[in-house]
């Protein structure tokens, strides 16, 4: 594929949101080797295909798997995400925690009171509290930045 302005940017976009392709060298369609519009690093655009020529040209999960390059649990997965939400399912989702678990909402409305009550409580003070009424151990820092998530929040 030629690497234009153009493609140099749809890279850059698709890099934005998380949707390049990670292997692209692995798309064996050959659709996706006749013109610029199928593109193996659009990692939705591959994921989109492979479900359409299982589901609408009646093509075998295993056959998709080899021409889109991937495994069949992925597949799968995709399958299920397409379902459950769409062309939206298609885009990766960010890996790792997805928030804090252990500062809960509850724990963190507890350091606010605290606080409340006497702001001169630094973060390791903040931590023994957190430590004695829900017996969690947590990092100072996580403190901080819990309550600048807090501070952030519209009212």
């Amino acid at each position: 594929m030629v690497h234009d302005e153009r493609s140099v940017s749809k890279l850059e976009a698709l890099n934005k949101q998380g949707a390049v392709n990670p292997r692209p060298e692995r798309v064996q369609d050959p659709l996706f080797g006749l013109d610029a519009f199928f593109d193996a690093r659009d990692l939705v655009q591959v994921r989109y295909e492979m479900l359409r020529r299982v589901e609408m040209e009646g093509h075998a999960v295993t056959q998709a798997c080899q021409a889109f390059g991937c495994s069949r649990p992925v597949f799968y997965k995709t399958r299920d995400a397409f379902a459950r939400e769409g062309l939206p399912g298609l885009v990766p989702k960010k890996r790792g925690p997805r928030g804090g678990h252990k500062l809960t909402a509850e724990v963190v409305k507890g350091i606010e009171e605290a606080l409340a009550e006497d702001r001169s409580l630094g973060a390791e003070a903040l931590v023994e509290l957190v430590e004695e009424r829900y017996g969690v151990r947590v990092h100072p820092r996580s403190i901080q930045r819990a309550l600048a998530r807090r501070e952030k929040e519209p009212r």
